[in-house]
C-alpha cells in the first residue's frame, strides 16, 4: 500500500522527477512548491504529475507549511534557492529559503503531532569546496582555494599545501571536511546539519543526498544560475558560445536526474540509510570544456566553446565523488551514461524555451567584484 508523501519543490527539476517515480509506484504525492518565477516563468510547466496534488506555497509561511507537512508519512525536502553566483548577493532570500525553510520543517515536527516516518533531504557537493588531491609524497591532501596569485600565468592545478609540489584529483568521500565558499554552499551544509541534527535528537529516520552535477530534462535553460549543463545547452540553441572559465581542464561528476531519483527511492525504502549522508554521482570526472563540445556536437552545430583563460574568485578546480558508500549501503549504481543522458538532454531541450542571460548574469558578477 502507498505511502503520503510529501515533496517541497516538487515542482521543480529534480523534484518532479521524484514525483513520477512515487506515483509510478502507486504513493500517495503532495507536491509543496512555490513555482519561482526565475525558474518557471510566468506559467506553471506542462510536464506536471496530474495523479499528484500540487499546492502553491513557501516553506518561509509556517501556517501553510504546516497544513501539508504533518500528515506526510515521507518527506522528500527539495525546496531550495539554487545558484552560487546569485546566492553571493541575495544573501537574505537564498539564507531564508534554504535554511529558514528547512528551520520551518523541523520545528513543525518538533512541536506538532505528526506522521512523518523518514525525512529525505537533498544537499549538495558544493559544501566540499576543493575535492581531495594525491599528494606524492604526503598522500591524501585538502590543498585550500586558489587566490589570483595562485593561477598567474596559467597555474591552474593545485599544489600540495604541505610541500607546493602539484597534486592529482582524487575520489572525495563523505568523511571529507565540508568547506565553504559560498552562502549557497553554506546554505545546504546547514540544511543538511540541521537535519541530521534533528534525527539523532528525535530518533527519526533521515539522510542527506549530496547532488553532484545533476542535468537532464526540465532543467530551466533560461535560468542563468542553474547547472552549467543548462547554461551552456541554453548557449548553443540560440546560436552563442559556451563560456568557459581558466583552460577548460576543471572537472566535475555530471549525473542524471535520472539516477538522483534512484539514489532517493533507495533512500527512502532502505534501514540501512537511516541517519547517513551520501554522494550521488557517477564517480567519473569530466572536463567542463569537454562537456560544452559535446553538447554542440549532439546538437549538431559547429560551436566552439570560448575558453576565457580567465579566474574566477571562489571557482573550485577538481571535484569528484567516491560513492562507494552509496553502493555498499544503498545498492545505488549510477546506471545513465553521459552520452546517454546527453542526447537525453538535447532531445527535450528542441522545444524547450531558452532565454540565453549569461552575459546579464556575469555583469552583475562582475558589478558586484565576483567574477
Amino acid at each position: 500500500m502507498g505511502k503520503k508523501i510529501l515533496v517541497t519543490g516538487g515542482a521543480g527539476f529534480i523534484g518532479s522527477f521524484i514525483v513520477d517515480a512515487l506515483v509510478e509506484r502507486g504513493h500517495d504525492v503532495t507536491v509543496f512548491d512555490s513555482f519561482e518565477p526565475q525558474v518557471h516563468g510566468r506559467k506553471r510547466p506542462d510536464y506536471l504529475n496530474k495523479a499528484a496534488r500540487y499546492i502553491k506555497g513557501d516553506v518561509c509561511d509556517v501556517p501553510a507549511f504546516k497544513k501539508v507537512a504533518l500528515r506526510a508519512e515521507v518527506i522528500f525536502h527539495e525546496a531550495a534557492m539554487v545558484g552560487v553566483g546569485q546566492s553571493q548577493y541575495q544573501i537574505r532570500r537564498y539564507t531564508d529559503v534554504n535554511v529558514l525553510g528547512t528551520a520551518n520543517l523541523l520545528d513543525l515536527l518538533a512541536n506538532n503531532k505528526h506522521r512523518c516516518e523518514k525525512l529525505v533531504v537533498a544537499a549538495s557537493m558544493s559544501s566540499y569546496c576543493e575535492g581531495l588531491y594525491q599528494c606524492a609524497e604526503h598522500g591524501a591532501v585538502r590543498p585550500p582555494l586558489r587566490g589570483e596569485a595562485d593561477v598567474a600565468g596559467g597555474r591552474w592545478e593545485l599544489n600540495c599545501p604541505h610541500c607546493g609540489k602539484q597534486t592529482a584529483a582524487i575520489p572525495t568521500a563523505e568523511t571529507a571536511e565540508q568547506i565553504c565558499n559560498s552562502i549557497y554552499a553554506q546554505n545546504k551544509k546547514d540544511q543538511e546539519d540541521m537535519v541530521m541534527i534533528f534525527g539523532r535528537a528525535y530518533g527519526l529516520p533521515v539522510v542527506a543526498l549530496r547532488y553532484f552535477n545533476v542535468y537532464g530534462p526540465r532543467q530551466s535553460l533560461s535560468n542563468p544560475y542553474t547547472g552549467v549543463c543548462a547554461i551552456f545547452m541554453s548557449r548553443i540553441k540560440n546560436g552563442n558560445r559556451p563560456v568557459v572559465y581558466e583552460d577548460g581542464g576543471q572537472t566535475r561528476d555530471f549525473v542524471s536526474v535520472h539516477d538522483i531519483v534512484q539514489a532517493n527511492l533507495l533512500a527512502m525504502g532502505k534501514d540501512s540509510a537511516n541517519g547517513q549522508v551520501f554522494n550521488v554521482g557517477t564517480g567519473k570526472q569530466l572536463a567542463v570544456s569537454e562537456v560544452a563540445r559535446a553538447l554542440a556536437r549532439l546538437y549538431g552545430v559547429n560551436i566552439e566553446p570560448e575558453i576565457t583563460s580567465k579566474f574566477r574568485k571562489g571557482d573550485v578546480r577538481h571535484c569528484y565523488p567516491d560513492i562507494g558508500k552509496a553502493r555498499k549501503l544503498l545498492g545505488y549504481e549510477p546506471r545513465v551514461s553521459f552520452d546517454a543522458g546527453m542526447r537525453e538532454l538535447i532531445e527535450w531541450s528542441r522545444k524547450a524555451e531558452a532565454k540565453d542571460k549569461f552575459e546579464q548574469a556575469a555583469r552583475e558578477l562582475k558589478k558586484r567584484g565576483l567574477a
